[in-house]
């Protein structure tokens, strides 16, 4: 079910994304080589605690900390580890969520660790530019697929490729809601976009093929080809009755 927000629900749903933004700062002033992946959760969940709100991914499903934190060839659902530790070149990307006042908020980055190759930092710029591609087509009267199709062209015109197992979705009351709103798919198709949805468009695109896998902890997804991966700049939306888009956070 799509559950349409009403303005003061938007509210709180801004303050709850505020705080995710907060959070993603908050992690770039400490992301360098040689801390570890840890850390950086440790981190981040006092922060989220400090500004009276909830840790939102800590204990959802069963996952086991603050942070989503995935390195180079990981796609999403990274688990922070003190055997993980930051290298110069390495990208990392990092899924934030809270929970404040009965709203979730949800917003990820992919941040460089010192001097990245020149052909990871274009992954990271056509992974953002097909962000703001679908944003450009996330307003009320479009459809799901004008969004998919906006950040699939994108990227597969540079090259690279879109990761179809994963999607985003609704934010709400509940972390996931619907609809979800996949990186590919056909203008004109899907649900229809209505004044007060809030969706989270989450570009996940490869470097090399689209292909991945699930490691044995049941939440780390990698690339099968082990080239890196850009989970880049999740981003809560709302269509407005203006139909323009309003950043909710991240």
């Amino acid at each position: 079910m799509i559950f349409v927000k009403t303005g003061e629900e938007i509210e709180l749903l801004r303050e709850s994304n505020r705080l995710v933004g907060m959070t993603l700062g908050e992690m770039a002033k400490h992301i360098r080589p040689g801390i570890s992946t840890l850390k950086l959760d440790r981190i981040a969940e006092e922060f989220i605690r400090d500004h009276g709100a909830e840790p939102g991914f800590l204990g959802y499903g069963g996952f086991p900390n603050t942070l989503c934190i995935s390195v180079n060839d990981v796609v999403v659902h990274g688990i922070p580890s003190e055997k993980c530790v930051l290298q110069e070149g390495d990208i990392v990307s990092i899924d934030c969520g809270t929970l404040k006042n009965g709203f979730y908020g949800d917003s990820a980055y992919t941040f460089e660790v010192g001097e990245v190759d020149e052909e990871i930092r274009k992954l990271l710029r056509v992974t953002k530019e097909s962000l703001y591609k679908g944003i450009g087509k996330a307003v009320a009267g479009m459809r799901i697929g004008d969004i998919g199709h906006a950040v699939q062209s994108h990227c597969e015109a540079e090259g690279y490729s879109v990761v179809r197992e994963m999607v985003g979705h609704g934010v709400g009351h509940d972390l996931h809601e619907e609809p979800q709103v996949p990186n590919y798919g056909r203008q004109g198709q899907g649900v229809k976009l209505k004044e007060g949805m809030v969706i989270a468009i989450e570009p996940m695109i490869n470097l090399g093929k689209r292909h991945i896998y699930q490691e044995a902890d049941g939440w780390t997804i990698r690339t099968r080809d082990k080239k890196p991966a850009a989970h880049c700049f999740e981003h809560p939306e709302e269509m407005t009755e203006i139909n323009e888009m309003v950043k909710i956070g991240g």
